[in-house]
């Protein structure tokens, strides 16, 4: 059962993280999974014209982060504990990245995700990852 939906999230990610909080955006929220945008720019091209690993690791990480926060609330101190990542094909040019994010586990001090990323308008993932977080104790 989701405690933060779409606006509490972005609200959150604005607040807490407003030195990236605009490179993302919310596309949905259910009870097990987030849909997040990585809206590419210059920034995040590595030589080729491709998105680089850096930004669809941070696009996973963040996707699986909010995933988790939906579920338990606004607590900043989640943390990443472990994220393996692979990548499958060179995301498109000029377009954004999109990530689908669902949470396998949630128990009371970890939870573990995984994070299927796409080109906008893509059939075929272009990376995928796995997130362990750990979640404060209250």
């Amino acid at each position: 059962m989701t405690v933060m939906d779409k606006a509490a999230l972005s609200a959150f990610l604005r607040d807490e993280f407003p030195q990236v909080a605009g490179d993302f955006h919310i596309e949905a929220v259910t009870d097990h999974a987030l849909t997040l945008r990585l809206r590419v720019g210059s920034q995040h091209l590595r030589p080729g014209g491709t998105v680089s690993g850096p930004a669809m690791f941070g696009l996973a990480d963040v996707a699986v982060y909010l995933a988790i926060l939906a579920r338990i609330g606004p607590q900043a101190l989640a943390v990443t504990t472990s994220c393996a990542i692979d990548f499958m094909r060179k995301p498109k040019a000029g377009v954004d990245l999109i990530c689908e994010a669902r949470i396998l586990k949630l128990g009371r001090l970890l939870a573990v995700g995984d994070a299927l990323l796409f080109s906008e308008g893509g059939a075929a993932p272009v990376a995928r990852a796995s997130v362990t977080y750990a979640i404060p104790r209250e």
